[in-house]
């Protein structure tokens, strides 16, 4: 609280600190950060420290935005597929992705 004498009438003024609760991401932020869910993760990640590299000239990152969207691609047909073959869960997690990569020999992306 702070006060200040004004023409003999005294002034308080009451000042509202932040609050100390720790700032929590929403849901859909966690979802979009978790590797098991999100499989095109460091895709993402590559695509976004380009823009901000690049003072978000959309031309520089277009490599970058087209390795992202064959990655979304591709793990979307993979899980139609196991979704079709009653496979549970449809994404597969981050080991099982990294078992598929392994196999290929390659990226597909």
């Amino acid at each position: 609280m702070k006060c200040e004498l004004h023409a003999a009438n005294l002034i308080c003024v009451y000042v509202m600190l932040p609050s100390q609760k720790p700032v929590r991401m929403p849901m859909v932020g966690r979802r979009l950060r978790d590797p098991d869910i999100n499989p095109c993760l460091s895709e993402s990640d590559a695509s976004t420290r380009c823009m901000d590299e690049n003072n978000y000239d959309r031309e520089k990152c277009s490599t970058y935005f087209l390795k992202y969207k064959n990655c979304r691609k591709f793990w979307n047909s993979v899980m139609i597929q196991r979704r079709q073959n009653g496979v549970q869960p449809s994404m597969p997690t981050a080991a099982e992705r990294d078992e598929i990569l392994g196999a290929m020999g390659k990226m597909p992306y």
